[in-house]
């Protein structure tokens, strides 16, 4: 039965993936040069696709979303439309899964359980609740039933078509699918296991607990387990109703803070840090949730990416060059350095001369990636999400303060580790 499932849902991803090459194929003949429309095309195609395919499909497709990398701007932008809103599951199948994961009837746990949940995801769903012992009002958040067998079926089919494409293609080999295939779905796959998600939270909760207006909600161990997770209902507006008395500039600080924090100071990274992922109370203090994603930054990790901020700051093409050659991957032999130097040297000498002010980090990103991509120079995937990571910390600051200099910001908080690294250009103090 086991390989009978296996073979029906192949014959569905391929059905699914031959009607969306003959979708693509009649809506191309329409497009010729605009090749940012040509991309759009190709996005709005892969997300309909994911979308028909289900939950384990929209969380690869979100997963894709942070790769700016391997993905240009207008492909990522229709993939981050995915939304992972799918019709709740009842109840009654919610309780039975509590009661089975905490071998106990759900009313010795909570006085009270929610019978329509606060919100429907493709992995889990979160009902409000508050515990009976203490009274304190949760969150509990309850997986889906069978979303882990689901998801290590369709990540072994995929990685099945990853390892052939490998075989077959050329440009699958050089952008190694079949690695960035299971990085995906490694990270998919961390959010099946809610255990994972509740050390996260006690290892955040632990790095900032000396820092008062950054919040994160407290797991209930006792109420938990790798099904599901009992932790503090946190209360507040998402960062896109705030209202007109609200200090956003102040609020804007401390997010940022709270990310250049979690980089150089803890090097445990909220790997999914987006304006959905936080709300903030009436005293201006900022919830952090949802942090099943979360990278742990090994030295070299850092050390790229102050390396990155350094060719930012005070370097050179050639300096962007070298950073490129020794902290990025890529096949030896394969890529024509000269020309890379052209291209850098263009992408330099348009953010050259502008005051700290006129920068955008998430400009200059891009450009950067896009010259990677030309030349299938890509950086390790665990410095990607800091990139990615540091342009959504960008874009919600200016979202709420634009007047803001968050390029200033980040270039002061590294200069004292480039020091003391030893990693300031000669002449440059």
């Amino acid at each position: 039965m086991r390989y009978l499932g296996f073979a029906g849902r192949s014959l569905a991803i391929g059905f699914v993936a031959c009607a969306a090459l003959v979708h693509y194929g009649f809506a191309r003949l329409s497009i010729f040069e605009d090749e940012e429309a040509v991309d759009h095309l190709r996005g709005r195609i892969v997300r309909g696709a994911m979308t028909a395919l289900g939950a384990t499909f929209i969380k690869l497709g979100q997963v894709m979303s942070t790769r700016p990398d391997l993905f240009p701007p207008a492909f990522i932008a229709e993939l981050r439309l995915l939304q992972d809103k799918l019709p709740p599951f009842s109840a009654a199948e919610a309780r039975a899964r509590i009661e089975q994961e905490l071998g106990r009837p759900v009313d010795e746990v909570f006085s009270e359980l929610s019978e329509e949940p606060l919100a429907a995801a493709s992995v889990a769903q979160v009902h409000s609740g508050r515990l009976r012992e203490s009274g304190i009002e949760v969150a509990v958040k309850v997986l889906r039933p069978d979303v882990r067998a689901k998801t290590e079926r369709d990540g072994a089919i995929l990685m099945a078509f990853a390892r052939f494409a490998m075989r077959v293609s050329e440009v699958a080999r050089h952008a190694d699918l079949s690695g960035h295939s299971q990085h995906f779905l490694d990270g998919v796959l961390a959010q099946t296991d809610l255990t994972i998600e509740a050390e996260n939270y006690e290892r955040f909760r632990a790095n900032f607990a000396d820092v008062g207006h950054i919040r994160f909600p407290h797991v209930y161990a006792e109420a938990s387990g790798p099904a599901v997770m009992t932790m503090d209902l946190m209360r507040g507006r998402k960062v896109d109703a705030l209202r007109p008395e609200d200090d956003t500039a102040t609020i804007a600080r401390r997010l940022r803070r709270a990310f250049l924090k979690m980089l150089f100071e803890d090097g445990f990274l909220h790997a999914d840090l987006h304006p959905g992922n936080m709300l903030i109370d009436d005293d201006g203090n900022v919830a952090i949730f949802d942090v099943g994603l979360a990278t742990r930054l090994t030295d070299e990790m850092l050390e790229y990416y102050i390396d990155f901020n350094k060719c930012l700051v005070l370097g050179t093409a050639p300096d962007f060059v070298k950073h490129l050659q020794r902290y990025h991957s890529y096949i030896e032999g394969e890529v024509d350095w000269d020309e890379v130097s052209k291209d850098v040297e263009e992408m330099v000498g348009l953010f050259r001369g502008k005051s700290a002010s006129e920068l955008e980090f998430g400009m200059m990103i891009e450009r950067t990636f896009a010259v990677g991509r030309k030349y299938n120079v890509r950086p390790f995937p665990e410095m990607t999400l800091i990139m990615v990571g540091l342009v959504t910390a960008e874009g919600i600051g200016k979202q709420l303060a634009p007047e803001l200099d968050s390029f200033q910001e980040v270039a002061n908080f590294i200069l004292p580790i480039l020091v003391q690294r030893g990693m300031m250009p000669v002449g440059v103090m």
